[in-house]
This record gives structure tokens, C-alpha cells and sequence, in this order.
């Protein structure tokens, strides 16, 4: 714990608007303790799946509720990594590293569905919920899925909204840069979507980032790709910006 006071009092509190603080939360019991915010955080990690590596499950509210409210009490963002709590089980004799990365997808849309299922993000209408490296691929079918089994099944009715919309006030997605499926972010919400670098990672795009964004996004209009690539994440994560953001137009 002393290494991370240190570290945040060096390089978040001083100088200021440098760096994002983020702490990656001890949730072994439920002390609401667990946000720290008045040293500068705005995030706290968590694993994607709680269950997966011994900690309680996401409906064992005695446990969760004290950390979730204080995260909503305190407008800390929950961030959660792919992978956090391992992967997909792979069969014998399969590459783990490129199945694995294959996969993260798939990681991110279980992870955000029991995230979403467990009733948090309806019972916490301000509850953050950042997801990270997972891209935005799979975002739109679970929305479609989303309204499909409560219109068509009649499963997931009883919210004051549906779980769509649920969906999309309190979860972010994160994206390095999705070719194929950046068209459906006006479904998605455009002010959903942050870029990632993910850098040092083999995913990472820097030091191409920019040169990776104008190869899949240059049809986008600017004032979108403001929003996607900075103005999102200043919001969420509370990071000011310049008077002047790019891409002008």
C-alpha cells in the first residue's frame, strides 16, 4: 500500500491533470474504504468475473454492495480489463496465446453481461463502468440480444428501463480500432466508444495510432471523432482537455 500512496501522491497529485489515477481495488472484504479518491483517483479496477479467481460472485450483494455504493457515491469508475480473471478455458495442445487474443471479445461480452445481469447498473443509475481491450465488435449484437429476449422471450422485463438502454447509460467501451464494425456506433452510442492504444501490448497500434485511426476512420465526421478519441474519456474519467481539440472541422 505505501508503494501506491507514493505513486499516486508523485504522479497524480502533483502536478496536476498530468495522469489519470487509477487503483486496482483490494476487494477481499467489503470495506467501503476501498475508493480512495481524495489522493486523485477517478477509477478503480476490477476483475472482469469476481467469481473466477475466489472472490464472491457478483450476486452476493452482501459483500458487493458497501464497494459498488461507494464507487456511485464517489463517481469512481469501475474499470474492467480483459482477461482480469483469466480467460477462456482452451482445449490440449491449443496456442493459449493466440486463441486467448482471439478471444478477448468474447472475454468482454460475458464479463459486461453479468456485469449488466447482476443488477447493479438498474439499481445504480450513476454507477461507471469503463469496459477495457475487449473492442466494440460484440457491443451491438448484445444490444440486439438485449431487446430480443425481452420483446420476444419476455426474459429481463421488471427494470424501469430495458436492458439496452441500461446498457448504454452505464457502460463504455473501448476500441483500437474496429474496421469492420465502427459503422454501427451511432447503435452503440457514439458517446460510448473511447480510443485505446493499449500500448506496450502486441494489440497496441502506438506509435501508429494515428495513422491506424485515418486508415479505418477517416469517413468519420470530425466533431464524432472528437468524442471517440478524447472527449469521452475527459468526461468519464473527469481529465481536463485543451480549449482546442482535434480533429478541427
Amino acid at each position: 500500500m505505501r508503494y501506491t500512496v507514493i505513486s499516486v501522491d508523485d504522479h497524480v497529485a502533483e502536478p496536476p491533470h498530468l495522469f489519470d489515477g487509477r487503483l486496482p481495488a483490494h476487494l477481499a472484504d467489503a470495506a467501503p474504504r476501498v475508493v480512495e479518491t481524495e489522493r486523485g483517483f477517478t477509477a478503480v479496477t476490477f476483475p472482469e468475473r469476481p467469481h473466477r479467481i475466489g472472490l464472491p460472485s457478483l450476486w452476493d450483494t452482501t459483500h458487493w454492495d458497501p464497494i459498488i455504493g461507494a464507487c456511485v457515491d464517489t463517481d469512481t469508475v469501475i474499470t474492467l480489463h480483459v482477461g482480469s480473471s483469466g480467460l477462456a478455458d482452451k482445449p490440449d495442445g491449443a496456442p493459449g496465446l493466440q486463441l486467448g487474443s482471439t478471444l478477448f471479445g468474447q472475454a468482454s461480452l460475458t464479463a459486461c453481461a453479468e456485469w449488466l445481469w447482476s443488477g447493479y447498473p438498474a439499481r445504480f443509475p450513476t454507477l461507471k463502468i469503463a469496459m477495457s481491450e475487449g473492442g466494440i465488435g460484440w457491443v451491438a449484437m448484445l444490444l440486439d440480444r438485449l431487446d430480443n429476449i425481452v420483446d420476444r422471450s419476455g426474459y429481463g422485463v421488471g427494470w424501469d428501463l430495458r436492458p439496452a438502454d441500461v446498457l448504454r447509460r452505464n457502460f463504455w467501451f473501448c476500441t483500437l480500432d474496429d474496421p469492420s464494425t465502427i459503422d454501427t456506433r451511432h447503435h452503440i452510442g457514439v458517446e460510448n466508444i473511447m480510443v485505446e492504444t493499449d500500448y506496450p501490448h502486441g494489440d497496441g497500434t502506438w506509435p501508429d495510432t494515428q495513422s491506424v485511426l485515418a486508415d479505418c476512420w477517416g469517413h468519420i465526421p470530425p466533431a464524432e471523432l472528437r468524442m471517440m478519441c478524447s472527449e469521452n474519456a475527459a468526461g468519464l474519467f473527469r481529465h481536463p482537455l485543451p480549449d482546442t481539440v482535434l480533429p478541427l472541422g
